[in-house]
């Protein structure tokens, strides 16, 4: 089976961009004949996959970058006739049988008022999303989680019969964090997050602060922000927390205690998974796609505006447990898998 997978920067530069690269190497492990086409390769290719080039494009304003990549995609096709091969994009182009939806709907912007949706931008933005999703040639649309799914739904009921199941992300076997006994009045609480705000830093700082007064020695580690950008949510602390700025997450989450992810929007939260995948618990706001993954002994998911007393309580709970909760298993080799039995259906 040969496949041609659309993304603008292929290599570990965001998480959607990590979804495509881990997708398409275990695909060409399976055997699959694999061909990317992208702007930008940042890593050096697997000799099993062929890359294809088409040169850095603008990057602002998006939505003409996005407009620009679509047409530089649809003219290499013209020129490269892809017979007998499924054309899998992960980007707003015109050209694919199936789309694989890695965020939320742009289209939620009709909810807001009419001064906000009177622009070259937000046409063009639903314009490029509605052919994604809808044009003649899509068989298929798989969003990458539940909560992402629904809101595809609700904003292009149309596309309910090429809707797959969630594809969700898969995730690496890694160090284990080991069975220890957590002190009464302490434990290890990470967020891990670049883009703090969305994700809730200020709001698990609050939450900490909170069980603090049932847990004084309890730590906050953060990872993901740089620390100058972030200290100032910590003016009022002395001690008990670390700024690990870019530290690799797969060596921390072995020694932490609980992962805190109150985000105010997630379309999935690959951290989840990695967290289950190390057998750190997870408390969880409900507008994490990753939600759906975790079950009662693995953590908690709480409404978003649940209050501060609420989460601080939940947290405490989990750190009193004293057995690991149960390994997290979904490979990228899974992924791979639930794609080619996808595109089985797929028709040429």
């Amino acid at each position: 089976m040969k496949i041609l997978h659309i993304v603008r920067q292929y290599g570990p530069v965001g998480g959607m961009e990590r979804y495509v690269l881990e997708v398409t190497k275990a695909q060409a492990e399976l055997g699959a004949n694999v061909h990317v086409l992208c702007e930008c390769c940042h890593v050096q290719p697997p000799e099993n996959i062929l890359v294809h080039r088409l040169g850095q494009g603008i990057r602002k304003p998006r939505w003409l970058s996005a407009l620009l990549f679509s047409r530089k995609v649809t003219a290499w096709i013209n020129e490269h006739p892809q017979l007998n091969t499924i054309i899998h994009s992960h980007e707003t182009t015109g050209e694919h049988h199936i789309t694989t939806f890695h965020g939320p709907p742009f289209a939620r912007i009709r909810q807001s008022g009419w001064w906000k949706r009177i622009s070259l931008r937000v046409y063009a933005n639903l314009w490029l999303e509605e052919r994604e999703l809808c044009a003649p040639q899509v068989q298929k649309v798989s969003p990458n989680s539940e909560l992402i799914a629904q809101e595809l739904l609700n904003a292009y009921p149309e596309t309910q019969q090429r809707l797959t199941r969630p594809v969700v992300p898969g995730v690496e076997a890694g160090e284990l964090r080991s069975e220890r006994k957590i002190p009464a009045n302490g434990g290890i609480i990470c967020f891990i997050g670049k883009e703090w705000k969305r994700k809730g830093l200020d709001r698990t700082v609050a939450i900490v602060e909170q069980l603090r007064k049932q847990r004084p020695d309890c730590e906050l580690w953060v990872l993901g922000p740089e620390p100058e950008n972030i200290s100032h949510l910590f003016k009022n602390w002395h001690g008990g927390y670390r700024l690990l700025g870019l530290a690799d997450s797969r060596e921390i989450l072995p020694q932490v205690d609980l992962l805190l992810h109150p985000a105010r929007r997630e379309p999935f939260g690959m951290v989840i998974t990695e967290a289950l995948a190390t057998q750190v618990p997870v408390i969880v706001s409900d507008q994490c796609g990753a939600a759906s993954e975790i079950n009662a002994l693995q953590g908690l998911v709480l409404d978003e505006h649940a209050a501060t007393e609420k989460w601080a309580t939940a947290c405490n709970e989990f750190l009193n447990r004293a057995t690991a909760p149960p390994l997290y298993k979904h490979s990228w080799k899974d992924v791979a898998c639930e794609y080619l039995d996808i595109y089985a259906s797929i028709k040429l």
